[in-house]
């Protein structure tokens, strides 16, 4: 089996194509799809193979899936840059691999989203047969560019694809958590995000990609325990701003997910369950 991945130089694929090598078995390769040949010399020196190019560039497409039999899409555009890059990178180069993939004979493929193509929340955790809502100002096009892809590859006929929805991501020296307070210091003081270690991450991924007989199926990914602004001040180490508790939240349920079906159906456990638990074990 030979799986290409692409986002591989991302907070993210960085940190899911090592697992990915590391649980590989007999006969089972890796891919990986970089833009910069030097960014891609760590992953061939512990042994995947190289394609240089964009995603966005036909050519290095079919290089890319050609012979492959499994495809996990982890790159995206998001937090800061142009909403038409963010609709270049998340759905039209996301349908153009998939397209690709399928006429190469790919069995299989992952499309990693987010959380974010939720939107509004429902008054409970959300689950993968909510409608999905994507909108709001703070993070552009990224959430309805997410879900058009979403949608477009799952209508793709003759193509095995899965959805993994991320949380927010977290650990192992990525500068998430302490980005977040950019975003936390403007919130009510209860006001919780859904979070999601890497290594859980990357743990849900693999399973969504070995599983057999899910064609369609949609994930939520993410640990156990959303965090409010005032802990994630407090795990920041910095002091929490009292204006934060004149305010309201105004939507208490927003992207908080449900974990139940990737619990049933694939048997995933989170190793992290909270942040907390993850500064314990020193994984931040």
């Amino acid at each position: 089996m030979l799986t290409l991945v692409t986002g591989t130089t991302g907070q993210v694929g960085r940190r899911f194509v090592p697992r990915l090598l590391a649980q590989a078995r007999a006969g089972e390769k890796v891919r990986v799809l970089v833009r910069d040949a030097a960014r891609g010399e760590p992953y061939a020196e512990r042994g995947a193979e190289v394609v240089v190019g964009d995603l966005r560039d036909a050519e290095a497409l079919g290089k890319a899936v050609a012979g492959a039999d499994a495809v996990v899409n982890v790159a995206a555009a998001f937090r800061g840059v142009p909403d038409e890059e963010a609709w270049a990178v998340n759905r039209d180069a996301a349908v153009e691999l998939g397209r690709a993939a399928r006429s190469a004979g790919v069995r299989r493929f992952v499309q990693v989203s987010t959380g974010l193509v939720y939107g509004t929340g429902r008054g409970r955790p959300l689950t993968e047969d909510d409608e999905i809502r994507p909108g709001g100002s703070m993070w552009g096009a990224y959430p309805e560019s997410k879900a058009r892809a979403e949608r477009e590859l799952l209508a793709l006929e003759g193509l095995d694809v899965r959805v993994g929805r991320l949380p927010f991501v977290y650990g192992e020296g990525d500068p998430h958590l302490s980005q977040s307070l950019m975003w936390a210091r403007n919130w009510a003081a209860t006001q919780r995000l859904q979070m999601g270690h890497h290594a859980d991450v990357a743990q849900a991924l693999l399973r969504i990609l070995h599983a057999p007989g899910i064609a369609g199926r949609v994930y939520n990914i993410a640990d156990d325990a959303p965090v409010t602004a005032v802990e994630l001040h407090q795990l920041g180490g910095v002091d929490v701003p009292a204006e934060l508790y004149d305010r309201t939240d105004p939507d208490p349920w927003h992207v908080i997910t449900s974990t139940v079906r990737i619990r049933r159906e694939l048997g995933y456990r989170p190793l992290y369950p909270s942040v907390y638990a993850a500064r314990e074990a020193g994984a931040l």
